[in-house]
């Protein structure tokens, strides 16, 4: 062992300028004085053992090849360094010094390190950590880890589904089922009641992994102003060390030879990743065994999510094919498209003095793909997909409950969370407990608090007013390009105009804003995602629960506004507040506001979600592949002329790191597309497909990136999914809302029906049925002319004629109307039958969904008992060791007294 003399760290005491301290013997306690085993006559600071490579590039132990390697920590050596100058070294000697004591704690604190350097580069230091059996049971209890008590004797049911499942589920032989236990925190002095088999195999190497890592967190290295400095996340950031990271147990491609290693990553690939298994079920008990609960969870949620579109896109594709054939029968498309009819009809311009007159007919083809989306299936559609949101939230919280049982964690966030390192480190106020009516440590008064929570909910308003003001900006784009492409493409539909059949200057303008909103929503995406995380770090969460919560609510509003305030803008605001073309209304008393396409702004919806969905989708899944593999592959082209063996840890180096928020920006996304699945359904009833296409690669590109492109991140324990669930939920109530809305006020099927039942005329003079014939004309009103004012009269092109009128969309009384411009009678009667159809929609659909929530209960009967039986047991269980052992002690004492009394009654004889 490499120990550095007292005159030495007495030296390095000495130089230190800006008040820092090494730890030294004095200090004797960390933060947790009691969780970790000081070594008596410890040298004042000692460093883990420098010893050479073995060869083995797959072992997962040390030299001497009995103990493991629970967790990695890299540095680069600085005494290898070229020569710099004067201050660089002095800053290297402080690091060097902050190292040493770091490791030196981290032996006090009864870890076991070994170094090694680099087989390719002599400037790394890789220093490998061993957790002992000792530390592993002090900690255990410390972090109330669970741990088996006896095998599972509950019978298991058997389910009708599951000759269905053993279909497509990986095959026991390949991987083992895992053995049920019973369960109970971890405690030192009841060891003997627990399960304990093997001393090698009882800590699984995912709990090794937590409780090492624990440790790092929580270990001291310097001392400054009377404030202590620990944590590995504090040494990374400050370039002490390089990485820290527990190590994958093979190679993902090829199974490692030694008998003691699994090979669970090379199953994951095998059984998992490979595109060949893309039909099977994910194999969740050992992806939650080897990456541990939270990345688990993740997938099982995202499994179940991916299982349940699959219902949604049959639906939404049979309304799609529905509407598609329905097309060349759609009678107010036809009328539009009529040369005589449409052909005809000369609309008013829709801004001032640029534009001119245009034909009715150049919306020919954008009114035959209205009417694919806007048709009576889209209804139907909407209302089922108000039904199958509930669904899915409902029997997925029967599927977290059956996870919570089977994989331990139905109360992991009262018994085993930790508070965050960052927070125990600015605990310096003293308050008095109301439950214990105890003291306690806490960063902040209620003062402060209020303060905090102040400037907090400040900044996040101001971001999200910010990303209003960009929308804002989008809005001024398209009513100004809007002038352009009406001043420039054609008007009116002949032989030589071809393109003007297919893009009309409302669709010009739809497909460029669209794509620059698109652009836009990325870069800000960016900004707002460091901006959110310093917010939540001003903020100081206990746990990291509670800041994982914090953050997700913070980016989901942002990505909230980001993401939907431009649908938002298209589905309820453009073309609703224009006024008529004799007095319309402006947007900063410069911009006339927008109007939509005569058929509606349903289309331009459609297009706004195509646009983001698809590019959002490909731009994720290109960045989630191309970035850790060009990474990995630059890493390695830069290794390859070194031809020699590498250790497994240094294998493992060379692997791009997950960071600390790598899940949640995988939730983040699915959350956003599930906002589009369910939030503008009745406009796009392909979203579903789309989504479920997405995620069935998505679920193997997350596979592949976390099984052979990134170092394995540290086992987390969860319980659910987070604030991601109240989340789902305010969308799916919000979603109700929105479809209705989109049905009633942005597609055109509630005037169609007020038409068809009410002013629709009969053909040929009967009176037996009804028809669409007339419907477009009488959607559009008519304007004279002459009206126009002044500053926004338009100049006539030369085919005008001696025309005195033009058209526009609304229900206005004509020009010499006693009530001229005003609106007509038609259109109260529009407006009652809308705001009708939304609450009697929203009534059905709500009550359907509370009945359905109330019909299907969140836990399952069979998991009630099954976790009250367990509870029972375990009980029982430590009830009758501990009587077995107090009856044993007892036995014991009356054996010695009765030895005793022997020994005094012989003594008395004598």
């Amino acid at each position: 062992m490499a120990f550095i003399s007292d005159e030495t760290a007495l030296e390095l005491d000495e130089m230190s300028e800006d008040g820092e301290m090494i730890v030294s013997d004095e200090m004797e306690q960390t933060i947790y004085p009691t969780y970790g085993t000081v070594q008596e006559n410890a040298p004042r600071i000692h460093t883990a053992e420098m010893v050479e490579f073995n060869q083995n590039s797959e072992s997962l132990y040390f030299n001497d090849d009995q103990r493991r390697i629970d967790y990695i920590l890299v540095y680069e050596d600085e005494t290898l360094k070229e020569q710099t100058k004067n201050t660089k070294k002095f800053f290297y000697l402080k690091q060097q010094k902050k190292r040493q004591a770091y490791e030196s704690n981290l032996m006090r604190n009864g870890l076991q390190l070994e170094a090694t350097r680099s087989v390719a580069d002599d400037r790394l230091v890789f220093v490998k950590v061993h957790a002992p059996w000792e530390v592993l049971c002090t900690y255990a209890e410390v972090m109330h880890i669970k741990l088996p008590l006896q095998p599972n004797d509950l019978r298991q049911k058997k389910s009708a589904f599951n000759w269905f499942r053993k279909i497509f589920s990986v095959s026991e032989a390949v991987i083992k089922p895992e053995q049920e236990f019973f369960t109970a925190p971890f405690e030192k002095d009841r060891m003997d009641e627990f399960y304990i088999q093997d001393r090698e195999i009882f800590f699984t190497p995912a709990t090794r992994s937590r409780i090492v890592h624990f440790i790092l967190s929580r270990v001291e290295y310097a001392v400054k102003d009377n404030v202590k400095k620990f944590g590995i996340n504090k040494l990374l950031d400050s370039g002490i060390y390089k990485a820290a990271y527990p190590l994958h147990d093979c190679r993902f491609n090829v199974p490692a030879e030694d008998p003691r290693c699994p090979n669970e990553r090379n199953l994951l690939y095998r059984e998992w990743v490979h595109p060949w298994s893309f039909y099977k079920l994910q194999p969740m008990d050992l992806i939650r065994k080897y990456y541990g609960e939270k990345i688990g969870i993740y997938f099982a949620w995202l499994g179940f999510y991916t299982r349940m579109l699959l219902l949604a896109a049959v639906v939404g594709l049979g309304c799609f094919l529905y509407g598609y054939k329905s097309q060349e029968s759609c009678t107010w498309s036809k009328e539009v498209c009529d040369p005589s009819i449409g052909g005809n009809i000369i609309m008013c311009p829709q801004c001032d003095k640029e534009c001119t007159y245009w034909y009715l007919n150049i919306t020919c083809e954008s009114s035959k793909k209205l009417c694919i989306f806007d048709s009576f299936g889209t209804l139907v559609f909407a209302a089922f997909m108000g039904i199958w949101v509930t669904l899915f939230l409902e029997f997925w919280k029967r599927r977290q409950a059956e996870l919570e049982y089977e994989w331990d964690t139905v109360e992991f966030l009262e018994q085993e969370e930790q508070p965050l390192p960052e927070y125990e480190a600015k605990c310096t106020h003293v308050v008095v407990n109301p439950i214990t009516q105890q003291e306690e440590h806490v960063p902040y008064t209620t003062c402060g608090k209020c303060l905090r929570m102040a400037f907090c909910t400040s900044a996040v308003l101001f971001w999200i007013m910010l990303i209003v003001a960009s929308v804002v900006g989008i809005i001024v784009y398209r009513l100004s390009v809007f002038l352009v492409f009406s001043a420039t493409l054609p008007r009116k539909i002949n032989g030589t105009e071809a393109i003007q059949k297919y893009l009309t200057p409302q669709t010009a303008t739809t497909v460029t804003a669209s794509i620059i909103s698109f652009i836009i929503i990325m870069l800000l995406n960016m900004l707002y995602e460091r901006v959110a995380i310093m917010i939540t770090d001003f903020e100081l969460p206990r746990t990291k629960t509670e800041y994982e919560n914090s953050l997700t609510t913070k980016m989901f509003l942002f990505q909230f506004v980001n993401y939907y305030s431009s649908c938002f803008y298209i589905a309820f605001f453009k073309g609703k507040f224009v006024g008529y073309p004799g007095d319309p209304v402006y947007w900063f008393g410069r911009f006339r506001n927008e109007e939509c396409d005569p058929g509606g702004c349903l289309l331009e919806l459609t297009t706004q979600l195509t646009i983001i969905i698809g590019g959002k989708a490909i731009w994720n899944n290109i960045q989630e592949i191309l970035v850790p593999w060009i990474k990995n592959i630059i890493v390695r082209c830069r290794s390859s002329g070194i031809e020699t063996i590498k250790p497994r840890w240094e294998q493992d180096y060379h692997l791009q790191p997950f960071g600390k928020l790598g899940l949640f920006y995988e939730y983040l996304e699915m959350v956003i597309q599930f906002g589009f699945v369910t939030l503008f359904v009745a406009s796009f009833p392909l979203a579903p497909l789309l989504a479920l296409v997405n995620n069935l690669l998505e679920i193997r590109v997350d596979a592949w990136k976390l099984t052979t492109q990134f170092r394995r991140m540290v086992p987390e324990k969860a319980q659910h999914i987070g604030a991601w669930q109240p989340i789902m939920q305010g969308v799916a109530i919000l979603a109700v809302v929105s479809n209705a809305m989109i049905i009633a006020f942005t597609s055109d099927m509630i005037p169609r029906l007020v038409y068809y039942w009410s002013f629709s005329v009969p053909p040929y003079g009967t009176h037996t049925s009804y028809t669409m014939q007339g419907y477009i004309n009488n959607t559009l009103s008519v304007f004279n002319i002459s009206d126009f004012k002044t500053e926004s009269r338009p100049v006539p092109p030369p085919w005008f004629g001696t025309q005195t009128t033009c058209r526009y969309r609304d229900f206005r009384y004509p020009p010499g109307h006693e009530h001229q411009y005003e609106h007509s009678i038609f259109y109260w009667h529009v407006i009652a039958a809308k705001l009708s159809f939304l609450i009697v929609m929203e009534h059905i659909v709500y009550f359907v969904k509370f009945i359905i929530s109330y019909i299907i209960p969140d836990v399952s009967d069979e998991i009630k008992d099954k976790i009250k039986r367990e509870k029972y047991l375990i009980q029982k269980l430590l009830h009758e060791r501990h009587l077995k052992n107090t009856k044993k002690q007892m036995g014991s004492l009356a054996e010695k007294l009765r030895k005793g009394m022997d020994i005094i009654a012989v003594n008395k004889s004598d």
